[in-house]
């Protein structure tokens, strides 16, 4: 498929041949999900602490004699199921936090990156040229491009801190280099906008670590086994 190449003032000045299966030859939507949880389990902070019947001020003292009063029976005031009381069940800090295989991560990156590239949900520009810091200068260029007021990725090849700063204010918009691309990142805004030279490292990468195909690792430990069953009808 043909993407189309803009330049910063918004005009087609190109194309760009791209096919998806290249990038990866499949997607799996569930390592897809498995991957964007765990990018979000991980961003919780845990901190959430309640208080026990322990921890809350008050009086252990019995509130009134177990018998002989015709109310019922109750200890003291700093039960859970009396007003001010401790929780029952007190949330206490935790980590949320878990981890995915490497290999896993960055074949969900891949999956995630044809997808959008499937779906035409992939802007190019043949540059990114900022002078100076200035917001009014992305702002446009999102304007020209008609993502004005949407979640946009903008993904350059390299950290260009003058570019950073200028969309760092808006809304909505974040930018981060190909290189620290992963699939919740890819996922979570509604459109991307890369360079050529950006796609071209992501694809470079992609072809490098063989597709992200994880059937050849299974086709080839199956034939081990009977590799080694010749081997020993040999010996004998």
């Amino acid at each position: 498929m043909n993407i189309a190449v803009y330049d910063m003032s918004g005009k087609q000045v190109g194309s760009y041949e791209i096919d998806p299966a290249e990038i990866a030859p499949r997607v799996s939507k569930q390592l897809l999900h498995d991957a964007v949880v765990m990018y979000q389990a991980n961003q919780r902070q845990g901190t959430q602490k309640t208080k026990t019947r322990g921890e809350v001020a008050g009086s252990t003292k019995k509130l009134y004699r177990q018998k002989g009063t015709g109310n019922a029976r109750a200890g003291g005031r700093r039960s859970g199921t009396r007003r001010g009381g401790g929780h029952i069940f007190a949330k206490r800090p935790r980590d949320f936090g878990w981890r995915m295989p490497r290999k896993a991560l960055q074949q969900a990156a891949r999956m995630a990156l044809a997808s959008r590239i499937a779906d035409d949900e992939v802007k190019l520009l043949d540059s990114i040229a900022v002078d100076a810091p200035k917001t009014s200068v992305v702002a446009g260029l999102l304007k020209n491009l008609g993502l004005e007021g949407s979640t946009v990725l903008v993904s350059p090849e390299k950290h260009d801190a003058t570019f950073w700063k200028s969309a760092r204010n808006i809304e909505g918009v974040s930018v981060s280099p190909v290189a620290e691309l992963n699939a919740y990142s890819i996922l979570r805004s509604r459109s991307i906008v890369m360079t050529k030279a950006a796609i071209e490292a992501f694809r470079a990468s992609a072809v490098a670590a063989g597709k992200g195909d994880p059937e050849s690792g299974k086709k080839k430990a199956a034939r081990k086994p009977a590799a080694r069953r010749s081997a020993k009808k040999e010996t004998k």
